[in-house]
């Protein structure tokens, strides 16, 4: 479960230092490569209790909004 965690954080900082670029610069290959990132990210999130945490927050907050 470590390594999923620490590549995890690697994987966030990575996607923090690429947004914070200018949207103009981007091209489409550079914004497939970030929304990849992120997906990866939040499959490696999910695994976490962390991750569990917020996938039954987000359906509470689902089932309360019906």
């Amino acid at each position: 479960m470590q390594y999923s965690v620490s590549a995890s954080v690697f994987l966030a900082i990575v996607i923090l230092v690429r947004l914070r670029r200018q949207t103009q610069a981007r091209s489409r290959v550079d914004e497939t490569v970030t929304v990849l990132s992120a997906a990866t990210l939040g499959i490696l999130i999910a695994a976490t209790p962390l991750g569990q945490a917020v996938l039954h927050l987000v359906g509470e907050a689902t089932a309360a909004a019906r």
